[in-house]
């Protein structure tokens, strides 16, 4: 029989055995507990994020039909702006509607098939409580968005492209882009203005309607429910682009940039522009009836409708820039597919010739500086000064090449650059430009190279090909 003392060491031994074998358990648990946490932190991916949304190519079968488009028009302006609209509009291809203020009148029935059908814009008269906007037709042309969604709203739509009457659309370039989104999640895709002072005046940060823009569905969506409490929120804002892009944003949404949307807030001649086109697709052009006419043998629709000869045969291409050298006569050409080609009597650097000739005038100069991006002033020197050619035609050639040809616009009027060795290019009249009749997507990320072949009586050919590897243009 133990003692009182053996009894007491006895029980003290036990204790202590027990509390050894609880903190060796509480520490496996604790050791096992924390590996489990740690593996779920490194693996676990929150579903709202997505890395490289804007990068990644989301439904690579995304074209023409998945859009649905809207054009803000009046009764007043279809009508002479008609042309415009019919120059990309492809019937039983591109969906679509036309809003009109009021019905056409019998003069202008039935109906052109060349045209998107046309919807009356719904009454607007329940807004005039707090309708403080200068314009009149404002909330009308806000409406747009919502009015082709209720319009067409099906499970193939994916995007709602929103423009004006006089907005010229590349839509196979615009599909093209918006193939780069996801177009199940929240994208506003657009652009401003070139000039600073029409961003200073409304948002940097907001797409300009008449350079167009584009709304995935679900954004479109909760725009179209939230729109009469967006429109009672700024009963003030001049006009509809602006009224939309703070809809957005109170949706918590930002615009997504995609420089092929052209405002042209411009006046004069917009060739400069033209010519040096970032390295982007063309996706739309505004304000052509308030420019000079970009051909300069044509006048406005005449314009517009050959440049869509070129885009017909590929639109990818369209203003896209390819420059050549000839080393020998140090000569450089810088081609905008299907539309000029600047010939320089004179070596000039690719990135300076990335940089837009000043051709152009703001519609205002209250900013400074005028515009969103760097210009060339426009200078009477031999050596700095192009000799300017315009697309005259394509055709595709028995070698599987399509086979382009420029035209001088006007004699340059200066002497040769003596300082390049006196190589004068005064006798050329024609430029034959020879190309692989497509693209492959792989050569997208660079400008296509270009080769000078040669010369025959008054006409040079140049050749575009893709890059090699490593290969500088010059």
């Amino acid at each position: 029989m133990l003692s009182l003392k053996e009894a007491k060491i006895t029980m003290s031994l036990s204790s202590n055995g027990l509390v050894s074998w609880m903190l060796r358990l509480i520490l496996i648990f604790g050791l096992y507990l924390c590996i489990l946490i740690c593996l779920f932190f490194f693996s676990y991916e929150p579903k709202s994020l997505s890395t490289d949304t804007n990068l990644s190519p989301y439904d690579p079968d995304t074209n023409v039909s998945h859009l649905v488009i809207g054009i803000a028009s009046s009764f007043k302006s279809w009508r002479y702006r008609k042309p415009y609209i019919e120059s990309w509009w492809r019937p039983n291809v591109t969906r679509g509607f036309i809003f009109l203020d009021r019905a056409p009148d019998y003069k202008h029935l039935p109906w052109p098939s060349s045209m998107p059908p046309y919807r009356i814009s719904e009454d607007t008269l329940r807004y005039n409580e707090f309708n403080k906007h200068k314009v009149r037709h404002v909330i009308r042309i806000t409406r747009v968005i919502e009015e082709t969604y209720n319009a067409e709203n099906g499970d193939d739509v994916r995007w709602y492209v929103i423009a004006d009457d006089d907005t010229i659309l590349f839509v196979n370039n615009v599909a093209e882009v918006l193939r780069k989104y996801d177009h199940n999640k929240y994208f506003y895709v657009g652009m401003p203005s070139e000039c600073i002072d029409s961003n200073a005046a409304f948002s940097f940060k907001m797409a300009f309607g008449g350079a167009g823009y584009a709304l995935s569905y679900p954004l479109a969506r909760a725009v179209a429910k939230n729109l009469d409490l967006c429109l009672k929120r700024y009963p003030t804002f001049y006009g509809s682009d602006q009224i939309m892009h703070s809809c957005i944003a109170d949706l918590g949404v930002s615009l997504t940039l995609e420089k092929g949307f052209h405002q042209i807030d411009l006046h004069r001649d917009i060739s400069g522009l033209l010519s040096a086109h970032p390295q982007s697709l063309a996706l739309s052009l505004h304000h052509l009836d308030a420019v000079d006419p970009i051909f300069p043998t044509m006048n406005r629709i005449e314009s517009v409708n050959h440049l869509m000869k070129a885009a017909k045969v590929d639109e990818s291409r369209v203003l896209q820039q390819s420059i050549c050298y000839e080393i020998h006569k140090n000569w450089t050409l810088s081609i905008s597919w299907g539309y000029s080609i600047h010939f320089y009597e004179a070596i000039i650097p690719s990135s300076i010739l990335q940089v837009p000739l000043e051709t152009f005038s703001p519609i205002s100069r209250m900013a400074w500086p005028i515009y969103m991006f760097k210009t060339r002033r426009l200078l009477n020197h031999s050596c700095e000064a192009p000799h300017v050619f315009f697309f005259h035609s394509i055709e595709t050639t028995e070698g599987s090449h399509l086979e382009m040809i420029y035209i001088r616009s006007s004699p340059r009027g200066l002497p040769a650059c003596l300082s390049t060795g006196n190589h004068s290019a005064d006798h050329i009249s024609e430029i034959r430009v020879l190309a692989p009749i497509r693209r492959s997507n792989e050569d997208r990320s660079r400008r296509e190279c270009c080769d000078y072949v040669g010369m025959s009586m008054n006409s040079a050919t140049l050749k575009l090909r893709s890059c090699m590897e490593v290969e500088t243009f010059f």
